[in-house]
């Protein structure tokens, strides 16, 4: 039986554009609005397996009808769709339980993976996302100490206030290669992906972690 979904979306011509290929897909679209009241009223409703709702609409934002939805305890799973890539925005949507989280530069391109995967229960994030999720583990500063050398920690503070590899060399007094490893060794440790990218997002996401360790 196909998934059922409600879609919500303030801007008729990305509502009705959505709409449309969600359709083509073969799944079934039982309600549409264009204000976050109206979706909640139509998720109480029809109470659809699936919400795909912008974060950006008039009376309710896609945030309030998830987190109405999360409080109340109704069992659609709820997907947003935004331009915004803000942080404390995805913070706020994992609060609420939200199932999936799609960029609308991306949504075309994700959309029916997205859907896919709610269907089986399993949370679907636009990569850019996921990749800032992923780095929100739960370390606290004690099993950091476990877990990274003393140097290692340093470094990785002296990341987290944006410092680059070649001022940290100095600061150590130690070679740029020096610092490199133990950045590549950190990588390892921590299981994030092989990018200096992610491990400075790391670094500045658990910042006041690494204050206290």
């Amino acid at each position: 039986m196909s998934v059922s979904i409600v879609i919500a979306d303030d801007h008729p011509l990305m509502l009705r554009g959505l709409s449309d290929f969600i359709s083509s897909k073969g799944f079934n679209i039982i309600g549409s609005a264009e204000d976050g009241q109206a979706a909640y009223n139509l998720i109480i409703k029809l109470k659809p397996d699936l919400a795909l709702l912008d974060i950006r609409m008039p009376k309710m934002t896609g945030l309030d009808v998830a987190e109405a939805c999360f409080k109340n305890k109704i069992e659609t799973k709820i997907v947003l769709i935004t331009f915004d890539n803000e942080e404390d925005l995805f913070d706020k949507a994992k609060a609420f339980n939200v199932y999936g989280y799609l960029l609308k530069e991306f949504a075309v391109e994700e959309i029916e993976t997205c859907i896919e995967h709610v269907q089986k229960g399993v949370p679907y994030f636009s990569e850019e996302i996921a990749s800032y999720l992923n780095s929100k583990l739960n370390y606290t500063s004690s099993n950091l100490v476990e877990i990274l050398t003393p140097t290692e920690i340093k470094v990785v503070k002296l990341l987290s206030e944006g410092i680059t590899s070649i001022e940290i060399s100095k600061l150590l007094q130690s070679s740029k290669r020096t610092v490199d490893k133990h950045r590549s060794n950190i990588v390892k440790k921590l299981n994030l992906k092989k990018s200096r990218n992610d491990l400075m997002l790391w670094a500045s996401v658990n910042k006041d972690i690494l204050k206290n360790t």
